[in-house]
């Protein structure tokens, strides 16, 4: 497996063949984007890696599509191009109202899709969404759905690569990290906050990310979507804080992306 950051939460994944996207954000930098109910952000930091310079795309992972810093205007063109879209339910019959996509698969939480590999010795992957809460006790009427992804290669019973989405951690959340047997996991931090809801969060922090790295025990846990937002208040500070304070068993596990330096994990 190949792991490339390209900003945020985007990650380009090269899996036994597949080209996979995870929540793909292109837009520069300095716009402000409002994510509702009084709340905005501002992108401080662009992507490494332009659209263009992707390449083919097979299968795009969107975790949400109704905040623009997990799919904002040049993303979702790009999904155009995608030969497979996975997102929420909620979110495909968007999609769908908003542009053609051939295969657009929408899940909750709990259900699964099987895509067939699209060449020889390319294994069909079987995609199951895992339970995200992007908020605290009862804000999902504000915050709407969003699913984390558990990839396994059909027939097999490892998870090749969860990705936890946006999510505070919570005890669906907690579950689903002592059930799977995972080989990598692309967790999503920065504890999120804004100023007109005062101290409530809506993605884990550093100490939470590093309960939920202990917890899942993957072989490797990739750090994302700490950084380039205005509403990120934990950052890469408090998570860089939290690893330092954490168990060896922790640390050995966590792995810091370069933003456009494609990684072999």
């Amino acid at each position: 497996m190949k792991l490339t950051r390209i900003g945020g939460p985007t990650v380009l994944v090269e899996l036994d063949g597949w080209h996979i996207l995870i929540d793909p954000t292109f837009d520069a930098p300095g716009r402000r984007y409002s994510f509702g109910w009084g709340t905005s952000s501002r992108k401080t930091l662009g992507p490494t890696v332009a659209a263009d310079d992707l390449g083919r795309i097979d299968l795009a992972l969107v975790s949400h599509d109704h905040h623009a810093d997990n799919l904002d205007d040049a993303g979702r063109e790009l999904l155009r191009s995608a030969g497979a879209v996975v997102t929420t339910a909620s979110g495909a019959g968007r999609m769908a109202q908003r542009m053609p996509l051939a295969n657009l698969h929408g899940l909750r939480a709990g259900e699964r899709v099987l895509l067939p590999g699209a060449g020889p010795g390319v294994p069909t992957l079987e995609i199951t969404a895992t339970p995200c809460r992007h908020g605290p006790p009862l804000s999902h009427p504000i915050v709407g759905d969003v699913i984390g992804f558990a990839i396994r290669r059909a027939g097999e019973s490892r998870t090749a690569l969860w990705v936890t989405g946006d999510t505070v951690l919570y005890p669906p959340l907690r579950q689903v990290a002592a059930d799977l047997d995972i080989d990598v996991a692309i967790v999503n931090a920065g504890g999120v906050r804004f100023g007109i809801t005062g101290p409530l969060r809506y993605t884990m922090n550093g100490r939470e990310a590093v309960e939920l790295i202990h917890l899942a025990s993957p072989r490797v846990a990739a750090l994302a979507h700490y950084d380039g937002w205005s509403h990120f208040r934990d950052g890469e500070e408090g998570l860089s804080a939290a690893l330092d304070a954490a168990p060896a068993s922790v640390r050995e596990r966590a792995l810091w992306l370069t933003d456009g330096v494609a990684v072999e994990v």
